[in-house]
């Protein structure tokens, strides 16, 4: 069931405690921490706390906390003093999407090319 704890989730799990991350930043309704495999020099990932497959079923379920991902991401990306960055929402394997729990990636710290590849 969406919104609830997924027991075979890697980001429910960082969410629980049962799992260690390098958090950034903390609310409510959101997490952020680094990416244990970054492609760029700061690539942090946002997440609700409430599970949702990907950002599509987050946003049409709980808008209010697709928002304040959103919002989150800015603030991080504030605090990481970055000038330029992207956010990126991976939505299903073959728009590379590895975990199936709605996240946000923060990356800047380097130019980023367009297309994204």
């Amino acid at each position: 069931m969406t919104g609830e704890p997924q027991a075979d989730c890697l980001f429910c799990k960082i969410v629980a405690g049962d799992v260690p991350a390098t958090l950034v930043r903390e609310t409510p309704t959101t997490i952020a921490f680094r990416d244990i495999n970054p492609q760029a020099p700061t690539h942090i990932l946002v997440i609700p706390r409430v599970h949702h497959p990907d950002a599509a079923s987050l946003a049409a379920a709980e808008p209010e906390i697709a928002a304040d991902v959103l919002r989150e991401a800015g603030e991080v990306a504030k605090e990481e003093k970055l000038e330029s960055y992207r956010l990126v929402f991976n939505t299903g394997s073959g728009a590379g999407q590895t975990v199936f729990h709605a996240h946000a990636h923060v990356l800047g710290g380097r130019g980023l090319q367009w297309p994204p590849g």
